[in-house]
């Protein structure tokens, strides 16, 4: 088994292995030995931090070192491309109320050019009603099809079905369960729609509650 090549690590002060180096700090670019810039940095009560290990002579910077690695890191975080998916989930119970909400949001997100996993979870004994989970998912399918096309049909997985949907070009979509003409917020939208999928993981936490204690009476009774 190969090993995962490890990560550079960022020398600091004493670690710098150079006998001459190209120093940056303020607006001083120059080139001194190691142990007069870590002389300046001391006395600066900052670090020498290199920043270029393959230059010739190695470029570092005099700087807190702790305030460098968090704007490194707040930076990588930045360049990550945002994940172009949002997932709306759906029990085979839900209520009409509820399926708007869901609906709306899943609208929301594809008006703002988000591909949108739609899954629905059998818990317990809805496994047993199978037909009733894709009768929804066809239910959703249907009603997002003037917002988006299928990418992935619904498909069963394990206790899931999923549902993969690209949302149409802008020109091409007509909204259903929100007014087309409507300015939606896409921050309120998902602070929205992550509240309301807290709420359904309380309702589902209860509901098993609920099942397991029905479950648990029917064995009393067997047992007496």
């Amino acid at each position: 088994m190969k090993r995962r090549p490890r990560q550079p690590r960022t020398r600091v002060n004493d670690r710098i292995r150079a006998s001459e180096i190209r120093v940056i700090y303020g607006e001083h670019n120059v080139v001194l030995p190691t142990h007069k810039a870590l002389n300046k940095a001391k006395e600066l009560g900052l670090d020498l931090v290199e920043i270029a290990p393959h230059a010739k002579p190695p470029v570092c910077r005099i700087v807190d070192y702790g305030k460098y690695k968090y704007e490194q890191s707040k930076q990588k975080k930045t360049e990550k491309p945002k994940k172009r998916e949002k997932e709306v989930k759906f029990r085979v119970n839900i209520g009409d109320h509820d399926y708007n909400i869901k609906m709306t949001h899943a609208e929301d997100f594809l008006a703002h050019g988000f591909k949108v996993r739609i899954q629905l979870q059998f818990r317990g004994r809805q496994m047993a009603h199978k037909d009733l989970g894709f009768k929804l998912m066809d239910r959703v399918k249907e009603d997002l099809e003037s917002m988006a096309h299928v990418d992935l049909e619904p498909k069963l997985n394990n206790r899931n079905i999923l549902m993969m949907l690209s949302p149409l070009p802008k020109e091409k979509q007509v909204r259903k369960f929100r007014p087309d003409d409507e300015d939606v917020d896409l921050e309120e939208v998902e602070a929205a729609h992550a509240a309301h999928e807290e709420d359904d993981a309380d309702d589902e936490h209860a509901d098993d509650e609920v099942s397991d204690r029905a479950s648990e009476v029917e064995e009393e009774e067997k047992d007496s």
